[in-house]
């Protein structure tokens, strides 16, 4: 039950915030070398409404649809196993190895779940933008993409959504962790109300923003339709650097800022409250 909730949730957020996940993933594919196809964020939007009605700015949906019950699960299952490891006598998790319980989980669901989830995502976005768009729906593009490129197709880009997302959950549970014990102070079983809780992981989600969409320019490039062009994960930085300077490595920070700090705040408040009627239903003292 608490899984669905937490599904159905993650559901209707992606839904609601997804159109600023459609433009970030356009302006950051969007090469200054090419010349650029929009002027910013509203002529991205505008383009593309004109172009393919309001349903073009859901392109790629789906497969971020149906990845997100298991990404959630992979993150927290992963996160509760290393925490669980590493909490002190007194049961408190310092935000140092809060960092490395969600590096580790980062790393676990970039490899399971993210990495095909986001490649296919991209490429369906990408491909909307083609002069004969080639994919119908999720089912026949993933099979498309499958046949055409087999199972490697839908893992393009892995170093670099690794070190995304190693580093996204490194640094929100880091964050997370510093303000949860700095609220509790020396009261470890002091309770945080959700807003709280949601405004905590809104801070995360931003921090994790700016501290990392550079490597998230660099994957959305390398699961593009053109990441042929490409070497390597290295080879994409150096390029994006050489042809359109640092300022490349920042595209499509504000939708995506908008997106993540919904996203996290909304994860984090509905993980709090399910581990809360957890603990009441298995309470075993």
């Amino acid at each position: 039950m608490c899984d669905n909730q937490g599904g159905i949730a993650g559901g209707i957020e992606i839904c609601i915030t997804f159109p600023t996940e459609y433009v970030k993933t356009q302006l950051q594919l969007d090469e200054k070398a090419n010349p650029p196809k929009y002027k910013g964020i509203v002529d991205c939007v505008k383009q593309t409404v004109n172009g393919h009605g309001v349903r073009g700015l859901y392109r790629g949906l789906s497969s971020l649809l149906y990845g997100s019950i298991p990404k959630a699960a992979v993150r927290f299952g992963v996160f509760e196993f290393l925490s669980n490891k590493m909490r002190d006598e007194k049961g408190r998790l310092d935000s140092t190895r809060g960092l490395f319980c969600g590096l580790g989980a980062g790393v676990a669901e970039a490899v399971l779940i993210v990495c095909p989830m986001e490649t296919v995502k991209v490429k369906f976005i990408h491909d909307q933008t083609s002069a004969n768009p080639k994919y119908k729906g999720f089912f026949h593009g993933v099979r498309e993409i499958i046949r055409v490129e087999g199972l490697k197709g839908t893992y393009q880009g892995l170093t670099a959504t690794v070190l995304k997302q190693g580093s996204n959950q490194a640094i929100r549970f880091y964050v997370m962790t510093s303000l949860r014990n700095w609220y509790k102070g020396d009261d470890p079983n002091k309770a945080i109300n959700p807003l709280i809780t949601g405004l905590f992981g809104a801070v995360a989600g931003a921090a994790s923003v700016f501290g990392n969409t550079p490597l998230d320019v660099v994957k959305t490039r390398m699961q593009g339709l053109e990441a042929h062009k490409y070497k390597s994960t290295l080879d994409c930085a150096m390029k994006i650097m050489k042809h359109e300077g640092p300022k490349a490595f920042y595209k499509g920070t504000v939708p995506r800022l908008g997106r993540v700090c919904m996203d996290v705040a909304i994860v984090f408040i509905i993980y709090e409250e399910v581990v809360k009627v957890l603990n009441i239903v298995w309470k075993t003292d």
